[in-house]
This record gives C-alpha cells, sequence and structure tokens, in this order.
C-alpha cells in the first residue's frame, strides 16, 4: 500500500485497558464486557498522569466501546483535557468463544481456535485491527492520536507495523507508539499473516 497520499504527520499511540477481575485470575476475557477492577482505575490514572507529563500534544482519543477500554480511556482522557471522540468496533478484543471465561491450558492460549469453539480467527483479528487503526489516522490526518484497545489486537498490530512478530506481552495501561509508516506499509494482499507462534 503506498503511504504517498496518506498524511502520516501525526502519532498514534496504542493503550492497553488496565486490568480487570479476569485478567487478575488469568481468565480468558475476549469480547466479554468485564469492567476494570481498582488497581486498572489506578493504573488509567498513573498513566494518564504520566502523559500530561511528558505533554506530548494528543489531540485525539478513541476507544474500543467494551467497557474496561472506554473507562480507561475515559480516565486518561480526564488527565489529558480529552474526551472520547469515538468508539471503533474493530478494536474490540478478539472473541475467544467458549473459552471465554476459562483459565486455559498454555498450549491453548497459544492455539485457542484448535481446543475451543467459536474463537475468532487470528488472521481475522490481525485484520480488523490493522484496518481499524488505518481508518482512524485517515479520519484524523496529522493529528496525535490515543487509540484504547485490547492485548492480543494491540499485539497484532505491532506485529503488522514492524513487520515482524511482537513477541512481547503487551502489559495493562501502557502506552505504545505504532510506527504509521509500518502500519501502512502492511496489506492484507501483500503481507502475509504472522503466526504468533514461538
Amino acid at each position: 500500500m503506498t503511504t504517498e497520499h496518506l498524511d502520516l504527520s501525526g502519532s498514534l499511540t496504542l493503550i492497553r485497558h488496565g486490568q480487570t477481575a479476569w485478567n487478575k485470575q488469568h481468565l480468558m476475557q475476549g469480547s466479554s464486557d468485564i469492567p476494570l477492577n481498582e488497581v486498572g482505575r489506578a493504573q488509567a490514572v498513573e498513566t494518564g498522569q504520566r502523559l500530561r507529563e511528558l505533554n506530548l500534544g494528543f489531540e485525539v482519543l478513541v476507544a474500543s466501546p467494551l467497557s474496561r477500554a472506554l473507562e480507561t480511556a475515559q480516565i486518561v482522557g480526564k488527565e489529558l483535557g480529552l474526551e472520547v471522540s469515538e468508539t471503533f468496533e474493530g478494536l474490540i478484543e478478539r472473541h475467544y468463544g467458549e473459552a471465554e471465561g476459562l483459565d486455559i491450558s498454555v498450549e491453548a492460549r497459544a492455539e485457542p481456535d484448535a481446543f475451543y469453539e467459536g474463537v475468532e480467527s487470528e488472521r481475522s483479528v490481525y485484520v480488523r485491527g490493522v484496518k481499524t487503526l488505518q481508518d482512524v489516522v485517515r479520519q484524523y490526518p496529522g493529528q496525535r492520536i490515543i487509540a484504547v484497545s485490547h492485548g492480543s489486537l494491540i499485539r497484532r498490530v505491532l506485529s503488522a507495523a514492524h513487520g515482524k512478530e511482537w513477541a512481547t506481552p503487551v502489559p495493562n495501561a501502557q502506552p505504545l507508539e505504532i510506527p504509521l509508516e509500518g502500519l501502512f506499509a502492511w496489506s492484507e494482499e501483500n503481507e502475509p499473516l504472522l503466526t504468533g507462534k514461538k
């Protein structure tokens, strides 16, 4: 995909939502709408304060509509003087089907669709995550954007934007800047799916 006619003068920072009770218990969350716990709210406040101190000039705040992401965005936004501009369905976490709410094995976490029914394919979350964030950048050209989303989706977007597997876990409420050139260099037609397997 060419970046010739795109305004990539802004920036895109992704933040995974703060901790939830299911995170603490190592349960699969997926698209289940599990709220933040008090630790998660404190994490979001701390992140917002840190970003405010850095004075990076963020202008736009968007989020997944799931409550743990939306509340994280609202808390961060309060520290930055920003309101959530919009929520995007494409930023929702991977759907884990019958695995949601369970503490599944290490083997099943690596390939949940081989063990449980109704699990969204890794390819699907990869493609929709990248395409949604490409659309967000197009919608807010040249602006400094924060998008609050979920761990699996963020890891796939990081893999796409960096052109190699991002194997490091994504911590709760930690901001990660996405290289826009890398994000728009990726296309579904021209790039293979990174497997996520070590």
